[in-house]
């Protein structure tokens, strides 16, 4: 297939492009002006988005993709009043743009990717933070689409995510850190329910929506949701017991030091519908080996 993807530069697209080419896809970025593309495969095919709609509706033409898969997003856990204007441009403004473009192409199929977050204490709509509302209203932009112009629409829903080449300040990079420190980290008591998911679970959840959206002729999947909820659930201090386990470390974590946040989730969302023909492959424990084995081999 032709498969145009955004947000390549960020962890998850990244690992997607590399598995859609390994699957013999024809792989088509969209990339910012100002972006470093040196992570993206070079058997990518870049574009260059300047903002220019037009210039992306010929861009599509030219192309003829058969579907989208749209992962680019500015995620922000709080905002200020001046990250509102490049919020809604990114988490909405170009979504739209795609959507038009794709539309006018007469692409196939889109995929979105939404978040936990959208959810707040588990509810069918209430956003953590100014990010989550920006996705759902998203949604809300493209049921114009899906309902008129003939393109499949669905949303893939995540949560945390972690994997092999992550350099983002997320939660297993910041123990490896301390383990590696010898220092003490100040944490909240820790007892939210945390649902992380590895990597390579998630390309192959895109990769079975791929595949069901490309049969998908009877449009069964048209403006649907699902989720990507990790088998093993526990809460953070938990989570920490287990990566001492695998690591065989211990850490100096001190629960309670910090508060939790504002609108903290103490138990993430569990009422998406999991992917047609898609469940996990790699529990936990495996997972978090292959990624500290992974480092220590580079």
């Amino acid at each position: 297939m032709k498969i145009v993807i955004t947000g390549a530069t960020g962890f998850v697209a990244n690992a997607l492009v590399n598995r859609l080419i390994q699957e013999n896809h024809e792989v088509y970025a969209i990339v910012r002006e100002e972006s470093n593309t040196s992570s993206i495969s070079k058997d990518a095919k870049l574009y260059v988005d300047n903002g220019d709609s037009h210039a992306l509706n010929n861009f599509f033409a030219n192309v003829n993709p058969d579907g989208v898969v749209h992962l680019a997003s500015l995620v922000l856990v709080e905002h200020t009043t001046d990250d509102i204007f490049p919020l809604i441009n990114s988490n909405i403004l170009f979504g739209t743009r795609l959507l038009e473009a794709a539309s006018k192409s007469n692409t196939k199929w889109f995929i979105n990717t939404g978040t936990f977050w959208q959810h707040y204490n588990n509810e069918d709509y209430n956003p953590v933070n100014l990010y989550a509302a920006s996705k759902e209203a998203f949604e809300v932009m493209a049921k114009y689409y899906y309902e008129t112009q003939g393109i499949d629409f669905v949303t893939l829903k995540l949560n945390d995510t972690f994997g092999e080449g992550d350099t983002r300040r997320k939660i297993f990079n910041l123990w490896r850190d301390l383990e590696k420190s010898g220092k003490s980290l100040g944490m909240s008591p820790g007892e939210q329910i945390i649902d992380i998911s590895y990597i390579e679970n998630i390309i192959d959840a895109y990769s079975q929506l791929i595949e069901n959206m490309n049969v998908d002729n009877k449009h069964k999947y048209n403006g649907k949701s699902f989720s990507l909820n990790a088998d093993e659930r526990m809460s953070l201090k938990a989570l920490s017991k287990v990566y001492e386990k695998v690591t065989n470390s211990t850490l100096d974590i001190v629960w309670g030091e910090r508060p939790y946040r504002d609108r903290e989730v103490m138990v993430p969302w569990d009422k998406g519908e999991v992917v047609p023909g898609w469940k996990q492959k790699i529990p936990l424990e495996n997972a978090i080996a292959r990624v500290i084995n992974s480092e220590e081999e580079n």
